[in-house]
């Protein structure tokens, strides 16, 4: 072990980067900037079967989206067999393991048997003292205390106890010779000189058998912290259902990353009572006693509220990025019409999205197609003033949003109309629809060729 402080995310790569995943790399990530240790990225791909490139990259493109960048890895498990390989023969060398050759047919008999007589499943333990040498296929197995107890303090749990006697002696390697999950993290902590693990508390009946592990090998366990479960709004835990897909299925639906860790780190860790950090504040404040040890509940509401406040505050060359990949993902062309930051500004109070923000300004860079129940919103009643206003734009020295905001109002007064009666109609010719920013700001970022274009159209 080292004084450093040395925090890990180990994802299995099977999947998505999922919502739970990246808020643990998160919390590893903060509280190794807060102590200005090194955090890292290692990538627990021995289940051969279920792990894929397509997954490792979906992670690697998650952890790059929320900028949370590691200073060591990734890491592959698979590229330190040999390592494992070494380790497991020291422990059959120590007495620590065993060859077991027990076959299916009796391991499925015995469960069959426990849960019969409704006893908890575990081997036990017909191989741990033979003395004579087995044939055919075997496993190894860790051969576990039999007595005592495991006792650790949980940095957000407190103090947790397990009785030896209900765990049983794990496989620590399959009959092909591959190793399991359960010795491979103790070997990669091991020498990764980990310090702390935090990680979801799925695997709190996992740290036991692991720290078990730690100490026949005479090393040192790292502190361990198991974070609360997050819940759907339903109150069972977050999982596809509640439409929890990957990380960069939040970008693909118009969130921020910084929106997205902001909402993330409060799911289970607060200061006081704010609820919006700059990510120096989170690494100044982060600190993992403060995470709840009850479970929070996902409420995508909020998340859209921090979201729009993202949108409207943050860095706007960042935002101008985002919402790029988002006009280019809908085939938006942003060189036929105004510049992005301008969109950014006009619609970031009636947008919560970016994904929403790029389709409600179409408009303001392709032709607008009106409906008949648009087109019938223009009644010839209002068609002088609509006439006028045309020819008056024309005549503008300077396209300003208060020489457009003064036009509007002179014709509607010279035709004894209220602004509104005039501005509805025009904002259905020029755009398509009854919803955009305000008809001055409209005008001017669609630009005098577009507006005195759709008008005359309309006026035919």
């Amino acid at each position: 072990m080292t004084n450093q402080i040395r925090t890990r995310f180990a994802p299995s790569p099977t999947g998505f980067l999922h919502i739970g995943g990246a808020r643990t790399a998160l919390y590893c990530w903060l509280y190794a900037r807060k102590t200005k240790g090194t955090f890292i990225l290692r990538i627990e791909d021995t289940d051969l079967e279920r792990s894929t490139p397509e997954s490792v990259q979906a992670i690697l493109d998650g952890m790059n989206w929320l900028n949370l960048h590691f200073d060591e890895g990734p890491y592959y498990q698979t590229k330190h067999m040999e390592r494992y390989k070494e380790v497991i023969n020291q422990l059959l060398q120590t007495g620590h393991a065993y060859r077991c050759y027990c076959s299916k047919e009796r391991l499925t008999k015995l469960r069959e048997e426990q849960t019969e007589k409704k006893e908890k499943p575990r081997y036990d333990g017909f191989c741990r003292n033979r003395t004579e040498p087995g044939t055919g296929d075997f496993v190894v197995r860790f051969k576990n205390p039999s007595e005592g107890v495991v006792e650790f303090d949980d940095l957000i749990r407190g103090k947790v106890t397990f009785a030896n006697t209900e765990l049983d002696d794990l496989i620590i390697a399959r009959t092909d010779g591959s190793p399991t999950y359960n010795f491979t993290v103790v070997v990669d902590d091991w020498d990764m000189k980990i310090s702390h693990v935090i990680r979801g508390d799925d695997h709190i009946n996992n740290t036991p058998r692991q720290i078990n592990i730690f100490r026949a090998l005479n090393a040192t366990p790292p502190l361990y912290a198991h974070v609360p479960m997050i819940l759907g709004p339903d109150g069972k835990r977050l999982s596809k259902r509640h439409g929890a897909e990957g990380v960069m299925q939040y970008r693909d639906d118009g969130f921020l990353p910084e929106a997205l860790l902001n909402y993330l780190v409060r799911l289970g860790w607060s200061h006081g009572d704010q609820e919006i950090f700059s990510l120096s504040e989170l690494i100044e404040y982060f600190d993992i006693k403060d995470i709840n040890r009850a479970p929070a509940a996902f409420n995508m509401e909020k998340l859209l509220w921090l979201n729009q406040h993202y949108m409207k505050t943050a860095d706007p060359e960042h935002v101008v990025k985002e919402l790029e990949w988002h006009m280019e993902k809908i085939g938006i062309d942003i060189k036929r019409g105004p510049a992005l930051f301008d969109i950014i500004q006009a619609q970031s109070e009636r947008t919560k999205t970016l994904k929403e923000m790029a389709e409600r300004s179409r408009y303001f860079y392709e032709a607008v197609v009106l409906s008949d129940e648009m087109a019938a919103q223009v009644t010839p009643d209002i068609k002088p003033a609509l006439s006028m206003l045309s020819e008056r734009f024309k005549q503008l020295s300077e396209w300003t949003k208060e020489n457009i905001h003064k036009t509007l109002a002179d014709v509607a007064e010279i035709h004894a109309l209220k602004l509104g009666k005039l501005a509805q109609p025009l904002r259905v010719l020029l755009t398509g629809g009854t919803v955009s920013p305000p008809i001055d700001i409209t005008i001017q970022l669609l630009g005098r060729d577009k507006v005195i274009e759709r008008m005359q159209r309309a006026m035919i």
